[in-house]
């Protein structure tokens, strides 16, 4: 049985149409654009009873891109639990980032 980090890997690769997604890469690691970087920044804990009885996992997931105009950011929040963050597009070295919070 895959991991849930695992499962979301696989979600992504199959969302974006290639091996472009990279988990807490180094800086060592050159990225291939377009692809999807994400990292753990979280865990969200529903409780009842005074005991926590569901735990979601919380993502930064970040979408870079040459294309502004790429439909990869309007799959990512048909994803359920998944959300563009306040502020969250931005360009750097002609670069298009968009920024998602996802529970996973």
């Amino acid at each position: 049985m895959a991991k849930p980090r695992e499962a979301l890997q696989t979600l992504f690769e199959k969302l974006l149409g290639s091996r472009n997604v990279y988990f807490q890469p180094p800086e060592s690691v050159k990225l291939n654009y377009p692809c999807i970087v994400y990292e753990r920044s979280g865990i969200r804990t529903d409780s009842a009873n005074n005991k926590a009885y569901l735990k979601h996992n919380q993502y930064t997931v970040t979408y870079i891109d040459e294309d502004p105009d790429s439909e990869i950011p309007d799959k990512l929040l048909e994803l359920s639990y998944c959300s563009l963050n306040p502020g969250g597009h931005f360009t750097s070295d002609n670069l298009n980032h968009d920024v998602f919070t996802l529970y996973f």
